[in-house]
């Protein structure tokens, strides 16, 4: 008997389905799950509180059924409150939710500033002038949206007297306190007094 054209088509499509089937499974149950979610059948839950596509309650159902439910809509089923009791599932298309996340993640981080440590350096003995051009320095660099770390260094013997290390940090606080304010308290380290300058929020 011949075989015309659209048998031998029929034949190779189911043919193809019998094989891309499983893979879809697969894809869905193994390289999705690399992320921190449980899906499909790797939701092994007696019963789960199911929530639709749409964001509807599908009330209390079994994993298989939920699961069911999930592939008849060409979508997935998430665990997205595995503490609840019982389990909350999603019913969703989780490759698409994956690839927003990962967009937003990506916006974020291009938005975000990253914010620079910039340092002042000043003398103990440092002279009404010269302690006005550091503190317009550091007024640019905190409108700039950089922190500061400020640093009060002692030479020879004005070592003995940190209390004026401490209190020229606290005179420089109160100079740039309108647009900036202390983060980290002054601290002695080694042979100089160190003190840490955020920009005030603008929230």
């Amino acid at each position: 008997m011949a075989l015309n054209d659209d048998f031998i088509n029929d034949v190779i499509v189911a043919d193809t389905e019998e094989i891309l089937c499983p893979l879809i499974l697969y894809w869905r149950c193994t390289v999705i799950n690399n992320k921190d979610y449980k899906i499909n059948e790797d939701i092994r839950d007696k019963e789960v509180r199911v929530v639709g596509s749409d964001g509807s309650q599908l009330g209390i159902m079994s994993a298989k059924d939920a699961i069911e439910k999930a592939y008849s809509e060409d979508k997935d089923l998430v665990k997205i409150a595995p503490n609840a009791n019982p389990p909350v599932c999603k019913i969703m298309d989780f490759g698409k939710f994956l690839f927003e996340q990962s967009k937003r993640e990506k916006e974020a981080k291009k938005n975000q500033k990253v914010m620079d440590v910039k340092e002042v350096k000043m003398s103990s003995t440092i002279d009404t002038h010269d302690f006005e051009t550091k503190v317009n320095q550091a007024m640019k660099f905190l409108k700039n949206g950089d922190r500061l770390k400020v640093e009060v260094r002692f030479r020879k013997r004005t070592v003995a007297h940190p209390q004026f290390g401490e209190e020229l940090l606290k005179k420089f606080a109160a100079a740039v306190s309108e647009i900036g304010v202390v983060d980290k308290q002054p601290k002695m380290e080694g042979r100089s007094f160190v003190m840490y300058v955020s920009p005030k929020s603008t929230k």
